[in-house]
């Protein structure tokens, strides 16, 4: 039995584990250039009565060209007040010129609201969205933490996984959701939250990556995989599909300083067998937020763990980074290929702000291969 695991835990060790948790030391290679950073003032709602939102954070990104210019284009999380903390998810084109010269720091964005709550699966929120295209599709895809209509209430199921597609409707692009995903039988009574959540399909197979918390305050980084033909939902504001999910791979266990792990950005794809992605641990002593990597093996044999970093590669270490309503965070959404191996990652830095930065994939390879089990 591994260490940390009892007789009850319901959801299949990847291959690797083991091996990965032993590699993991309490230190930090910060490897991500910082780009840039924006504030709640700098970001103006169209569309809505407010006209900055309270905080804009936990971001994810896409780079789009429109006309000649090309763009990036922001999926933040904001708050417009804090009684109840309600989020809803921002849509801002920024000129991706202006990341690269630092004049992100300063200009003024203009933003529409896209997806906000309006089913009994994000009542009192929508939350910490991933933005991702699949393989073999042209569509974008959005599955962000929905605060369900039992947030508030003892019991179980307060925040769920969905899934939303962007789809042209009456001439006009809008995200249409399409799926909520919770656990299998009775798990379903034991799930507190789902989290950290994105689909990724590599070679014809669906994976959910997803971060359950279950009754006895136990959470499970996994990866399930799903039938493929769930794409064809086509969902609906009233009524996003209710997916069981029921085949997990743990993939990774908190190190002895650590309290939880959850899931960051969705995977980049590195060859036929392989994906690299990124996780969020969180330390026991100042409970900051930090980034390792890792890289599993996908397919008919179920998840490898095939390496992971065994120091972190990303810390908080910018004043942005450290001080705000949530101190020592730094939690990626968002990564998007730029161009040769070079990829934005825009993160939630503090709870306050929105960050940029700079992943080469060459240097998070390098740093994998320095806790490699499987070749």
């Amino acid at each position: 039995m591994l260490p940390g695991y009892s007789a009850e835990d319901v959801f299949k060790p990847a291959r690797g584990l083991r091996e990965a948790m032993a590699k993991r030391r309490f230190e930090t290679h910060d490897i991500v250039r910082r780009l840039g950073v924006i504030n709640r003032e700098q970001v103006v709602i169209n569309g809505y009565p407010i006209h900055h939102p309270v905080t804009v954070f936990n971001s994810s990104v896409t780079v789009e060209r429109g006309g000649e210019e090309e763009y990036v284009i922001l999926y933040a999380r904001i708050i417009a007040g804090y009684y109840m903390y309600i989020s809803s998810i921002i849509e801002v084109p920024i000129p991706l010129e202006d990341v690269y010269n630092g004049d992100i720091n300063l200009n003024i964005y203009t933003g529409r609201i896209v997806v906000y709550p309006s089913t009994r699966y994000d009542l009192w929120g929508a939350e910490d969205p991933r933005v991702y295209r699949l393989e073999g599709s042209n569509n974008l895809y959005m599955t962000y933490t929905g605060r369900t209509v039992h947030y508030f209430r003892p019991g179980n199921e307060r925040t769920l996984p969905v899934t939303a597609v962007k789809i042209e409707e009456n001439g006009t692009m809008k995200w249409r959701k399409i799926h909520a995903y919770t656990l299998y039988g009775d798990l379903q009574h034991k799930l507190i939250s789902n989290k950290n959540a994105f689909l990724y399909k590599h070679d014809n197979r669906l994976y959910l990556f997803h971060r359950p918390h279950l009754l006895g305050d136990k959470f499970y980084l996994l990866v399930s995989e799903l039938p493929t033909s769930i794409l064809e939902d086509k969902g609906g504001d009233e009524c996003p599909k209710r997916i069981e999910v029921d085949n997990g791979y743990e993939v990774l266990r908190p190190a002895e300083f650590e309290v939880k792990l959850g899931w960051a950005t969705p995977p980049i794809r590195v060859n036929k067998d392989t994906a690299v992605a990124l996780i969020h641990g969180v330390d026991r002593e100042l409970q900051a937020y930090r980034v390792l990597g890792v890289e599993l093996g996908l397919g008919k044999d179920g998840v490898i763990v095939k390496a992971v970093t065994p120091h972190y590669i990303m810390e908080p270490q910018r004043l942005w980074e450290v001080f705000g309503d949530r101190p020592y965070v730094v939690f990626p959404c968002g990564i998007w290929r730029l161009e040769n191996k070079d990829y934005i990652i825009s993160y939630g830095a503090a709870d306050t702000f929105v960050g940029l930065g700079l992943l080469n994939l060459d240097e998070l390879l390098g740093e994998l291969d320095k806790g490699r089990i499987y070749e």
